[in-house]
């Protein structure tokens, strides 16, 4: 009786081509072309491919991205801050108090026409006749407010915190998250500025979305177990300027305060099966209680 010769094994991928290694996956033959070292033996292409969609991406405590220790929101929230402080001293007009100029472009403080045109106002008539505000339909100020400063001091103190603590944040919540606390504290504090002051004073600065990060970082680090005793000196000393010196926004800071606090125990707290939704659930619910204050101001402004 004649044997047949043993036949000698090809790659599954390229056929002419003889080997004796195998995927260690899946035991194909593969050939040097398609062999992948892994941490034992080699993978095929295919079982490469695979582990690599199986692997989830890493992700924070808090359910973010590890992309957020880059800082890019932080650095670009900042950017934009800056960049609109300059449009805003290419808006001054030489000092003319009816058009809103201090002659320094709004660098000694004084507001400039865009600060006029985008900071929180209730309800007021301006120099020329017109009638404005957020109740006159004006509700992009609400948002706007957030990257307008009366001064170069006011936006370096404002932008030197929002380092400080955005980076901490952005690392633990990642970008996303980060960046709704940080609409959503900014937001709350010039609804409350709205609501709670006169409705022709005017408030404008990152101050609102600032003393949010400040509240969300003492919640943030209870939440992690962390030693928070260095927090709230600092959030002590902030609270006790906002009382003291003049011409500072109470309504602001502490709104800010309140709704970044909130927003912070949401992001931290939200049950890990269900994390995303309840975060995103629990955002939308305090986005819509803010817009539900704001409406009822703008009704008993008009009525």
């Amino acid at each position: 009786m004649s044997e047949s010769p043993p036949t000698t094994p090809a790659c599954y991928r390229h056929p002419g081509r003889e080997t004796y290694v195998r995927c260690t996956r899946c035991d194909r033959s593969i050939c040097p072309d398609c062999m992948n070292e892994a941490s034992v033996g080699f993978q095929c292409p295919e079982c490469v491919s695979e582990g690599r969609r199986s692997v989830r991406p890493a992700r924070t405590a808090f359910g973010g991205g590890v992309v957020g220790r880059q800082g890019y929101v932080t650095k670009t929230l900042i950017a934009i801050n800056l960049l609109v402080m300059l449009v805003s001293i290419a808006s001054d007009r030489g000092g003319d108090a009816a058009a809103g100029g201090n002659g320094f472009g709004g660098l000694m403080g004084g507001g400039t026409p865009l600060t006029e045109w985008g900071a929180v106002l209730g309800r007021a008539m301006f120099l020329d006749g017109t009638v404005g505000g957020v109740a006159e339909g004006q509700w992009y100020r609400l948002v706007t407010a957030m990257f307008l400063h009366y001064g170069v001091v006011h936006l370096l103190l404002n932008m030197w915190a929002l380092w400080v603590l955005g980076r901490s944040l952005e690392a633990v919540l990642g970008p996303l998250r980060f960046a709704a606390l940080y609409f959503i504290a900014g937001f709350g504090g010039n609804v409350a500025v709205y609501v709670f002051s006169a409705p022709n004073q005017m408030s404008a600065g990152a101050s609102t979305a600032i003393f949010g990060l400040f509240a969300a970082i003492f919640v943030i680090m209870r939440r992690l177990g962390r030693d928070t005793s260095a927090i709230v000196p600092i959030l002590v000393i902030n609270l006790i300027f906002t009382f003291t010196v003049p011409q500072i926004s109470i309504a602001g800071h502490l709104g800010g305060l309140v709704f970044g606090a909130l927003m912070a125990l949401v992001l931290a707290y939200a049950p890990r099966s269900r994390r995303t939704l309840v975060q995103f659930g629990g955002g939308a619910i305090i986005l819509v209680v803010l817009l539900g204050m704001a409406l009822v101001r703008t009704a008993a402004l008009l009525g």
